[in-house]
């Protein structure tokens, strides 16, 4: 199962050094109502899973569905067989945890209550990546894992494409779903007035033979950030250069990209 591949990365982190560097792929900031371009480095246009970021989009189909209540409806019980790698999963959990804390079992119970046609109907209207939903090889689990260093891949550009119809507002979904979404995925901090939102993700990269290798584990952190009527979207996609390391990569791109986010956001009109 992915989450055992992802597991056992982790687990080898732990036993290694921590302090390597991550390469940078991309970074890339876009004013949302404009359109303009205020940061583009790197290869943007390289198409990797999205991994947790996935769960800004699976919010917004389980709001819009009803699947999803409020900030703290559902709550859903953990139940032994689920992913629980992180012992914070291992619980009763409700939107605003799973967001948090990036619970991938809350996702799969949400994707599983939507269905897989009613998946393909959101994934297909939200454009969202490649649209592919068909899951690992030869197996049927899709639904549960297709944006896990599955069969699902979206670039850094196609990230800011998606968040900017978020920013917007010009997706398909109900008020409550972006009202939701927008709650739950909101970050503490001092940002000079502009308020912050964003979800970090982790997923297995590829070695040179094609097959997964969590010494090339991607990280990324994807957003927008909001100031009156300014609105910025951004990602930032990193990788491991070779080594496996305990935190995961996604909590560093967050980390580096938060560091970087005022001088961006400096630049917007």
């Amino acid at each position: 199962m992915i989450w055992r591949i992802l597991l056992g990365g982790l687990a080898a982190g732990l036993v290694l050094a921590t302090g390597a560097e991550a390469r940078v792929v991309c970074t890339v900031a876009v004013d949302a109502v404009a359109g303009q371009i205020l940061v583009e480095q790197g290869d943007c246009s390289r198409q990797v899973t999205p991994a947790s970021t996935f769960k800004i989009a699976i919010s917004l189909m389980g709001y819009d569905a009803g699947v999803l209540k409020d900030e703290h409806n559902p709550v859903l019980p953990f139940k032994p067989g689920y992913p629980d790698w992180r012992p914070a999963w291992r619980q009763p959990t409700d939107p605003a945890r799973w967001m948090r804390e990036s619970v991938v079992w809350y996702s799969q119970q949400v994707t599983q209550a939507l269905g897989a046609k009613r998946l393909s109907a959101y994934v297909s209207r939200f454009d969202y990546g490649d649209h592919d939903l068909t899951g690992s090889a030869g197996k049927d689990d899709g639904l549960t894992t297709a944006w896990l260093s599955s069969s699902l891949h979206i670039s850094p550009l196609g990230q800011v494409q998606f968040l900017r119809k978020v920013v917007r507002r010009t997706l398909p979904v109900s008020r409550q779903a972006y009202d939701m979404t927008d709650r739950i995925t909101r970050i503490d901090g001092a940002f000079d007035g502009w308020m912050v939102h964003g979800k970090t993700g982790a997923g297995a990269g590829r070695s040179l033979t094609g097959a997964y290798d969590a010494r090339n584990e991607l990280g990324w952190f994807v957003g927008w950030a909001t100031k009156g009527d300014r609105k910025v979207v951004f990602a930032r996609l990193i990788q491991n250069d070779g080594e496996v390391v305990a935190e995961p990569a996604g909590f560093r791109a967050r980390a580096t990209m938060l560091k970087e986010l005022p001088a961006i956001l400096a630049k917007a009109n």
